[in-house]
């Protein structure tokens, strides 16, 4: 199907059967993650694969943070390798190198400043036979955004080629690959006819496309194919969504894997035969005997998700992994009747079922009718369990004794509501949903130990934009496949409001939401000051206004439970920013 770009067209090729390992290790879970690495292996093996490749750290489950500097775990992790590549031996698969990403360790254990202790690595191995027959160890080690490997590995200063089936493959991990210089510029020196990459990438919008590019440029500039293996699965505030895949030199896309799902791609290859004049770093010997192949279908392009479906399956992927893996086996969240808390519920319900799913409306004095009953219809369109607790008899017990008026008594109520949630969760076990969105998090558009109380937030990085058109996308695509939708219009249409106070809107205390989340993008994403917003247009006293909103709002943002991250920069791993903080930005007018 393709071959290397650094031969000629006379060159001798050679068939290659490639298997890519995309699958949902958990960090921490070394037995488990290793039992995954069999299964998938065994099923390489029964498609005749000549090699098979797993994601980057996937036997530890990534990002494992300080429990790389943890001792017993650098231990465990080694350990683990090394019993794994004799049991897929003994599972009668060893012939098959395995590219198997694990914590490695040089066992420094003297202290040295800078140093991370017991010098950990981020490592591929290449297990043949029962044994480990080559460790490559990431060079460019990421410092930016979510990563902090520098804090947390030495970087590795050798390459690895290893000849294969007569094929010379290269080895890189991820970050690797998006830097420029080092392994990968090394490739084509090496006349190597495969560059194989494992990856931990986590998933943010429109990521699936700057890595198709950089896989392209990156196979160009080496000269020959390029195979790229992801992780899937949600880890705390990040989601993997796969999308490995296979270029050519010219750009051309071999083979490709679906988004937010665990599978095996495997592709046949016409790869060169590689060139005796250069010495691999490892050589894997043939098997003893040779086996014909089984038939193998063409290599499957999956179709590239449109936005909404790609950002609503990596919301549903975050907090379905975060219930299983955190031991979870239910989730809570009041229903107000919102759109916030409506998407929430349908998330839920896709990614736990809506026999888990417990939805509570909890009405005060100054809830609607409207809201209350599309609240019940939202239960009544997924089929979550729905119950109905009102709270004003609580509110009245509280006012009796304290007087409350004001942002103290609104802010009782959605305290009422949180304490009610929290103590369903103590007495019955479901997670905690809090349905707050990135816009309302942003400007502190909520209430501590109220609306922001919760083990999880699902739409904790979407702005209310997206939060609508999440949800009309939703019903659309239930609509064209035949089911109800679950979220009802007037969810959907009516104009929001936390309804704590008569006739209360949110436009009573913030801008447009259009408007707010243009501002909110250009101030937390791009980091532009105040000066350079108002030369971008936004009003002055409107960036006033909302950049002091923001910057008042972050130690609310240090007690919101984590959420899936889908933007570039969500609050938290990505938007680090002191609570005690004096800097405050000076906007002034357009020039001129």
């Amino acid at each position: 199907m393709s071959s290397g770009g650094g031969t000629s067209p006379e060159s001798a090729t050679v068939g290659f059967r490639l298997a890519l390992a995309q699958v949902n290790p958990t960090v921490g879970d070394l037995a488990g993650n290793a039992d995954l690495i069999r299964r998938y292996a065994a099923t390489a093996a029964r498609a005749g694969a000549d090699l098979v490749a797993f994601p980057e750290m996937v036997l530890t489950g990534y990002p494992i943070e300080d429990l790389a500097l943890r001792e017993s775990f650098q231990r465990a992790s080694v350990a683990a390798l090394e019993r794994l590549a004799r049991d897929l031996d003994a599972d009668g698969v060893g012939e098959i190198p395995a590219v198997v990403g694990f914590l490695d360790t040089e066992g420094h254990r003297t202290r040295e400043l800078g140093r991370p202790h017991g010098a950990p690595r981020n490592a591929a191995a290449v297990l043949h036979r029962g044994r480990v027959a080559g460790v490559y160890a990431k060079h460019h080690l990421p410092n930016y955004g979510v990563f902090d490997e520098y804090r947390y590995f030495v970087p590795g200063q050798e390459s690895l080629v290893m000849r294969v089936r007569g094929v010379d493959v290269a080895l890189a991990i991820c970050e690797d690959l998006w830097q420029p210089g080092g392994p990968v510029a090394r490739v084509r020196d090496a006349d190597a006819g495969l560059l194989l990459v494992i990856n931990g990438s986590p998933y943010e919008r429109s990521k699936d496309d700057a890595r198709l590019e950089l896989c392209q440029r990156r196979a160009a500039e080496a000269e020959c194919v390029l195979a790229y293996v992801n992780m899937v699965g949600g880890q705390d505030e990040l989601v993997f969504d796969g999308d490995s895949m296979v270029v050519t030199p010219a750009g051309h896309v071999l083979a490709r894997a679906h988004e937010f799902v665990e599978e095996t791609l495997v592709v046949d290859l016409e790869l060169p035969v590689a060139n005796e004049a250069r010495t691999p770093t490892l050589v894997i010997p043939a098997p003893p005997t040779a086996t014909a192949k089984p038939p193998l279908a063409p290599a499957s392009i999956a179709p590239e998700l449109p936005d909404p479906a790609e950002v609503y399956e990596a919301l549903v992927t975050g907090l379905g992994d975060y219930v299983r893996k955190n031991g979870f086996s239910t989730v809570a969240l009041g229903l107000s009747g919102g759109i916030d808390s409506a998407l929430v519920a349908a998330i839920a319900c896709d990614a736990v079922g809506p026999e888990n799913v417990i939805g509570v409306s909890m009405p005060s004095t100054y809830s609607s009718q409207h809201s209350r009953d599309d609240a019940a219809e939202l239960a009544r369109r997924t089929g979550l369990k729905f119950r109905t607790v009102p709270i004003a008899p609580m509110v009245d017990a509280f006012q009796d004794s304290l007087h409350f008026t004001g942002l103290a008594e609104e802010n009782l109520q959605a305290r009422i509501r949180g304490v009610t949630l929290m103590g369903i969760s103590n007495g019955e076990g479901p997670l905690v949903l809090a349905t707050g969105n990135k816009s309302e998090i942003a400007v502190g558009y909520s209430t501590i130990y109220g609306d922001a109380v919760g083990g999880f937030a699902p739409i904790k990085d979407v702005p209310k934009s997206l939060v609508w058109e999440l949800s009309r996308w939703r019903n659309s695509s239930a609509a064209e496949a035949g089911r109800l939708p679950p979220i009802p219009v007037n969810s959907i249409e009516k104009e929001p409001s936390a309804e704590l106070r008569p006739d209360q809107r949110d436009s009573d205390s913030l801008p447009d939401y259009a408007l707010l989340d243009a501002l909110l993008d250009a101030y937390v994403e791009q980091d532009l000051g105040a000066g350079e917003l108002v030369d971008r247009g936004f009003d002055a006293e409107l960036v006033h206004r909302v950049v002091r909103m923001i910057d008042a709002a972050e130690y609310k943002r240090r007690q919101y439970p984590p959420g899936t991250k889908i933007t570039y920069k969500a609050f938290g791993r990505d938007r680090r920013l002191p609570v005690t903080n004096r800097w405050r930005e000076k906007v002034t007018g357009p020039p001129g």
